[in-house]
């Protein structure tokens, strides 16, 4: 028999990666049919929980770019859900349409992030978690206590859901399918943004910041459109939260639901573009999966989560990657 020579292991390697490739497309396909099919047949409370993983999966690919690619670490990403559920609430029940509170909702959330992120300029990991977790607090004490605007305690009820066209979204499965079509416009957007020359700068802040400084890239900038750009998005998802609960209140956007996302970007896989689609699907379903086990249901999702992070720290996409999946990159230089 011949021995292989070189030629004949590149094209085995090309051969290889390409059907890694092309499995990866195949389940991505599969992913996408399966959300499309899944709520007929559900009941309502299923419904809810498959809208309310999209809503929380572009909280999380917002965290994502701000911790996964920037590598900037933020505890604040719950208080601007809050802010766009809050500026969605008071604007559309008082005859605003939803879209006129996105537009807002991100611009508002965007200016703050841009003036959150100058802190990141001046510390780093954990003190940069401190600084946000401040923010976090000052956030949820002022929608507690500043009643004349936010109610207080007593939240804001009865958000209507839009009518887009002569649609209306008020039945379950329509709402869903708009929060999916909302989640494709922002899994795009990123998708295009991580692609283009700013996502590799991301990359590079992450990675080195003194080498990227070196190659020319202003550091002070990124750091600071990381923050904005992952904070929109948080205030985009807190614009669809409000309609799909239709009641809102200042406990819902404290610290534990940060504490949520960050562990969807980390159990997904921090710096991965599907990362935060499976670590929300994780932290959404999973628990509700795991019901079965009545008061154990918590415990068993801790346990999953703590041998998942002890030994796959690069989440369920690295562990995939590690069984010979290769998911489409969003960046070159991504990891």
């Amino acid at each position: 028999m011949r021995p292989k020579s070189g030629t004949d292991h590149v094209f085995l390697r090309a051969g290889n990666a390409k059907g890694k490739r092309g499995l990866s497309l195949i389940l991505l396909f599969v992913g996408i049919a399966l959300l499309i099919a899944a709520p007929f047949g559900l009941k309502p409370y299923g419904i809810y929980l498959l809208s309310l993983w999209a809503v929380m999966t572009i909280a999380a690919i917002g965290l994502n770019l701000t911790l996964g690619y920037a590598g900037q670490i933020s505890l604040a990403q719950a208080s601007f859900v809050g802010i766009g559920a809050y500026t969605a609430a008071l604007l559309t029940t008082q005859g605003w349409p939803l879209g006129a509170a996105f537009a807002l909702a991100a611009v508002l959330c965007f200016v703050v992030g841009w003036l959150l992120g100058y802190p990141a300029l001046r510390v780093a990991h954990h003190y940069l978690a401190f600084v946000t977790l401040s923010f976090a607090t000052l956030v949820f004490l002022v929608l507690r206590n500043e009643e004349w605007l936010t109610k207080g305690v007593y939240g804001i009820s009865g958000i209507p859901r839009p009518t887009l066209l002569g649609w209306s979204t008020k039945a379950p499965q329509d709402f869903y399918f708009f929060c999916l079509g909302v989640l494709a416009l922002a899994s795009i957007a990123a998708w295009w943004l991580l692609r283009s020359p700013w996502g590799r700068a991301f990359t590079a802040l992450r990675e080195n910041p003194i080498r990227a400084s070196s190659l020319g890239i202003d550091t002070r900038r990124y750091t600071l459109m990381a923050f904005a750009i992952g904070s929109a998005l948080g205030g985009v998802a807190g614009v669809l939260y409000a309609p799909l609960v239709q009641f809102i209140e200042p406990t819902a956007f404290t610290l534990g639901l940060s504490f949520n996302l960050l562990l969807m970007v980390i159990v997904g896989g921090a710096g991965r573009f599907f990362g935060p689609f499976l670590g929300a699907a994780v932290s959404v379903l999973l628990p509700e999966w795991l019901r079965f086990s009545e008061g154990l249901y918590l415990m068993l999702y801790a346990v999953f989560v703590m041998l998942l992070l002890a030994f796959f720290p690069s989440g369920l996409l690295g562990l995939a990657e590690r069984l010979g999946i290769s998911w489409p990159r969003s960046s070159k230089s991504a990891t």
